[in-house]
């Protein structure tokens, strides 16, 4: 990423402001953002280290699993250690290419996150309306190459928004109201005609989240319909218990995705600082609940944690 393009802003320095208007409070807001890092760093290699250590957990659904792990904690390490130096030790600056870095490996990180959570619907669906051939149809090589996938086309899709801004040039005001390096953040502060960047990441992301949470759709309406044809009643509770953690994690990434971007760009009257605290917690909450989630919801995952704690 360090071959970015760059023209005469190459040199700029950003400021990242963190949560204007709050800066006397910046050590006490970073208290519960610190104890979130924490917890998903811990929780999601935790499950990275039990599914590898399991030879028993080595199934597909356990591969997406860490494969959306892998992606929590780049895209929290993509935002929250320059955001805790902000809180901490107020450092403030940011040059044009760690700027786009961070911008690159947040949203393509977003990206990645909703493509698995896509392949995640169709691991259920497969398992729930064609159990017979299960094994046949999402073999692990086949998951790895769906994770391949939502990783090239993840990069496809956002390396333009990087690409796009290194282009721009960027005048007296570089004083970004944000705690990270935020497309339209940025993009606000150019000189340029920034017209081409706001129609293609509005398009981009309300095609590909919407393609996305179509397939979604789809894949549990297919879901219900099978259970509905299931005349035993312990039978449907079974076959929608194993759909649980994934609706759960989806009804968490999507309901905050979506209210973080329709505020950003729609809510004007909301108080900035409202605004970058609840955008942060966007950043930060779904990483760290999204192992608690499978944790508690999973039972074969839930036994093999169990065991491991209990070693400690």
């Amino acid at each position: 990423m360090a071959a970015f393009n760059l023209t005469h802003s190459d040199s700029s320095t950003f400021i990242l402001m963190g949560i204007p208007g709050m800066e006397a409070a910046h050590v006490w807001i970073s208290i519960p953002f610190f104890m979130f890092y924490i917890m998903t760093l811990m929780g999601n290699f935790m499950v990275l280290f039990v599914v590898g250590k399991e030879q028993t957990l080595h199934k597909p659904m356990f591969l997406l699993l860490c494969i959306l792990a892998l992606t929590d904690i780049g895209m929290t390490n993509s935002v929250m250690p320059k955001a805790l130096c902000i809180f901490w030790f107020n450092m403030k600056g940011i040059t044009m290419g760690e700027c786009l870095t961070q911008m690159f490996f947040l949203h393509a990180g977003s990206l990645v996150h909703s493509a698995v959570l896509v392949t995640m619907a169709l691991d259920r669906y497969v398992a729930i309306c064609k159990p017979l051939r299960y094994a046949s149809i999402l073999t692990n090589a086949r998951i790895a190459n769906l994770g391949l996938l939502c990783l090239m086309r993840a990069v496809l899709f956002i390396l333009p928004l990087p690409l796009l801004l290194s282009r721009h040039p960027f005048c007296n005001n570089l004083n970004i109201p944000h705690t990270y390096c935020d497309h339209m953040a940025v993009a606000k502060l150019s000189c340029g005609d920034i017209t081409v960047n706001i129609r293609y990441g509005l398009v981009m992301g309300l095609i590909l989240i919407g393609l996305d949470l179509m397939l979604i759709a789809l894949s549990y309406a297919l879901i219900m319909r099978a259970v509905l044809r299931i005349s035993s009643e312990k039978s449907h509770q079974k076959a929608l218990s194993t759909c649980t953690a994934h609706i759960c994690v989806m009804l968490t990434s999507y309901t905050s995705y979506l209210f973080a971007v329709l505020t950003q760009r729609f809510g004007q009257s909301i108080p900035p600082h409202i605004l970058i605290i609840f955008v942060n917690f966007y950043t930060a909450t779904p990483p760290m609940i999204n192992p608690i989630i499978y944790g508690v919801k999973t039972k074969e995952l839930r036994e093999k944690l169990g065991k491991y704690i209990c070693r400690m």
